[in-house]
């Protein structure tokens, strides 16, 4: 496991829908075609900045095997193990343990997922809304 939290933000362009398995963003992000503020990796898992933060520190954990979505974990529930560990992980090495923090998985098109490969949203660093929807 190694985490790099002071990597530079670098913009990359969202072009996936939910359920599409080629030119998937996210996959590019993973192969290195793709640039990215990677935080953290290991042998499943990266960790990147979001390009457009919801919160002063807005993480996405993304597995490195594509998902298209949170439903299909079910059949690998290591992976989704592995994914909130690391989410964990890094809000601790962002420091966002000490105050709290929120993880968050968006499903489908009325659940909000923008791109076709399931992610978490770890965000942070001040005092969020109670809303969820």
């Amino acid at each position: 496991m190694s985490y790099s939290g002071d990597a530079p933000k670098v913009k990359v362009q969202d072009s996936s829908a939910p359920n599409e398995q080629h030119e998937c963003l996210f996959c590019e992000i993973i192969s290195g075609s793709v640039e990215s503020a990677q935080v953290y990796s290991d042998d499943c898992v990266v960790a990147i900045r979001d390009i457009s933060p919801q919160a002063p520190i807005h993480i996405l954990v993304l597995p490195k095997e594509h998902f298209p979505t949170v439903d299909v974990l079910r059949e690998d529930p290591g992976t989704a193990g592995r994914l909130i560990a690391a989410a964990v992980v890094v809000a601790h090495a962002e420091g966002l343990h000490e105050t709290g923090y929120r993880i968050v998985v968006n499903h489908g098109e009325h659940g909000a997922q923008s791109v076709g490969h399931v992610h978490f949203h770890v965000l942070g660093g001040r005092q969020l809304s109670g809303i969820l929807g």
